[in-house]
C-alpha cells in the first residue's frame, strides 16, 4: 500500500542509502544548510568538492559571515547561480548579529532568511533536529509524481500543493532525518530522471506511474520556451606587466558582485570600432587587437555567444573608468577573487598562451 510507503523507504535506505556524503559527518544546521544550497539545481557530484573546499575555508557560521564576499564568491566560482552565495553570506550575517549564530528554531522565521525557502528550511530542521517537516526539492517532487501518477507541471501553483500535501502525510513522526535523507537519496540514484531502476525502489509495486509504465512522462516538464541569444565581447586588456584587467560587475544581475573581463557589444571583427568604445567607456586605445574563436555559456534564460577580443593597452594611456571597481590581475599568481566560469575559462587559455 501507498501508505507505507514511508517505512519501505526507510528500510530501503538501511541498505542502500547514502551514509558517507561529506555533509553527513558532524552534522550541524551549518552544514546542513551550506549543502542544501549548494545542492539546489546542482548534482552530488559536482557539490561534494566545492562544499569540502567552503567548509573547510569556512567551518563555522562566524568564519563565512566576517569574510568579505569576494572570497566567499571565489570559493563558489564554477558552480553557478551565484545568487545562492550571496544570499548564504548575507544570511550568515543576519543568523551571527540577529540570532546569536544559532539558526532558529522557529521555522517560519528560518523561511524568512535570505535564500531560505519551506523546502530547505524543512531539510535543515529535520537533518539537523530530527524536527518534522516536510521537504520538496526536485527529487522529492519526481519521486512523488510517479507515486501518485500526478499530471501536471510541478511548477503550477495547485500542483506543487498537492505534492506538499503529499510530502507532508509521507513524512513520519519517528526518524525524520533518515527518511528526509532517504527520499533525496531515491531520487537521486534510483527514481533519477530519465533512466529510472524501478526495479531496485522500494515502492514499485505501489507506484502508479511504474504500473502504467510511463514513469519518465511524470513529473510533467516545464513548457518549452526557445531560448533567446545574446552576444557579447569579452576583453582581454593586458598592461605592459602581461596583467589582465577585470572589473567588478553590479552586487545583482548576471554574475552579480563577480569579476568579469570588459564586457562590450562590438563582437564583429571591426577594430576601428571596437578601439572607438574602448575609448569612450576606458579611456584607453589597444594594440594588436586580436578576435578569438568564440563560444556559447547558457544560462537559464538564455545563451551568450561570447567572442573573446585581447589587446595591449598602449603604452601613453592611462586607464580611466568611472565607477567602476577595477583590478589588474595576474593569471600566473592568481588571488581569491569570484570569476564567473566563462571569465575563468578565458583566462585559462590566456595562462597557457603566456607560459615561460
Amino acid at each position: 500500500m501507498i501508505e507505507d510507503f514511508s517505512q519501505q523507504l526507510l528500510s530501503w535506505f538501511d541498505q542502500h542509502g547514502r551514509h558517507d556524503l561529506p555533509w553527513q559527518k558532524q552534522i550541524t544546521p551549518y552544514r546542513v544548510w551550506v549543502s542544501e544550497i549548494m545542492l539546489q539545481q546542482t548534482q552530488v557530484t559536482t557539490v561534494i568538492p566545492y562544499y569540502e573546499k567552503f567548509i573547510q575555508r569556512f567551518p563555522e557560521i562566524e568564519s563565512l559571515a566576517t569574510a568579505p564576499l569576494d572570497e566567499v564568491l571565489h570559493y563558489w566560482s564554477g558552480l553557478g547561480y551565484y545568487a545562492r552565495a550571496r544570499n548564504l553570506h548575507k544570511c550568515a550575517q543576519m543568523v551571527v548579529n540577529e540570532f546569536n549564530s544559532e539558526f532558529p528554531d522557529n521555522i517560519e522565521q528560518m523561511i524568512a532568511l535570505p535564500g531560505i525557502g519551506r523546502s530547505t528550511a524543512g531539510a535543515i530542521q529535520s537533518i539537523a533536529h530530527n524536527q518534522r517537516h516536510p521537504i520538496l526539492d526536485g527529487n522529492v517532487k519526481r519521486v512523488l509524481a510517479r507515486l501518485y501518477a500526478i499530471e501536471g507541471w510541478p511548477g503550477i501553483k495547485k500542483i506543487e500543493n498537492k505534492l506538499w500535501q503529499l510530502a507532508d502525510f509521507h513524512t513520519p513522526h519517528e526518524r525524520v532525518a533518515d527518511y528526509t535523507q532517504a527520499i533525496m537519496d531515491l531520487g537521486a540514484t534510483v527514481c533519477t530522471r530519465s533512466k529510472p531502476r524501478c526495479q531496485h525502489c522500494p515502492g514499485s509495486v505501489d507506484c502508479k506511474a511504474h504500473r502504467l509504465g510511463t514513469e519518465t512522462t511524470f513529473p510533467e516538464k516545464k513548457p518549452k520556451k526557445i531560448l533567446p541569444v545574446r552576444k557579447t565581447a569579452l576583453l582581454v586588456v593586458t598592461n605592459k606587466k602581461g596583467e589582465v584587467l577585470l572589473e567588478k560587475r553590479p552586487p545583482t544581475g548576471i554574475w552579480g558582485g563577480l569579476w568579469s573581463l570588459p564586457e562590450c557589444d562590438h563582437d564583429n571583427g571591426d577594430t576601428q570600432l571596437l578601439n572607438h568604445w574602448c575609448r569612450d567607456n576606458l579611456g584607453i586605445q589597444l594594440d594588436n587587437i586580436k578576435y578569438k574563436p568564440g563560444f556559447r555559456h547558457t544560462f537559464s534564460h538564455y545563451h551568450l555567444d561570447i567572442t573573446p577580443v585581447s589587446g595591449q593597452i598602449r603604452n601613453n594611456h592611462s586607464l580611466r573608468v568611472e565607477e567602476k571597481e577595477t583590478f589588474w590581475y595576474n593569471v600566473h599568481q592568481p588571488d581569491a577573487r569570484g570569476l564567473a566560469t566563462p571569465v575563468t575559462q578565458v583566462l585559462n587559455e590566456l595562462k597557457q598562451e603566456t607560459k615561460t
